[in-house]
């Protein structure tokens, strides 16, 4: 079993930068793939970007593609969604979620953290 909690959400302009960490407590970190999730107000929960438990391999969707970056430091038990040029349609609470396949589907996620709120202001 892995605990996942997710910092560094908070409130910012467009067009600036935010850094979100996911940290990990238990056993085989490495072992997860960690997936990123946020939910807006009224919409469903939308996949963010995902990371392989190597490190190895990431996805991430179209809408964030060249403005998100997800990366992971297995020897610290933490991954990151680094999120420039931020836009106010990226307004949500963003999730951090461990599986064991790398995937899209929230479905296919098992461990997932409290979320934190990013608020994008124009």
């Amino acid at each position: 079993q892995v605990q996942l909690v997710e910092s560094g959400g908070g409130s910012v302009q467009a067009g600036n930068s935010l850094r979100l960490s996911c940290a990990a407590s238990g056993r085989n970190f490495d072992y997860y793939t960690i997936g990123w999730f946020r939910q807006a107000p009224g919409k469903e929960r939308e996949f963010v970007a995902a990371i392989s438990g190597g490190g190895a391999t990431t996805t991430s969707a179209d809408s964030v593609k060249g403005r998100f970056t997800v990366s992971r430091d297995n020897a610290k038990n933490t991954a990151y969604l680094q999120m420039n040029s931020l836009k106010p349609e990226d307004t949500a609470v963003y999730y951090c979620a461990g599986g064991s396949l790398l995937s899209r589907r929230d479905n296919q996620y098992v461990y997932w953290g409290p979320g934190t709120q990013v608020t994008v202001s124009s």
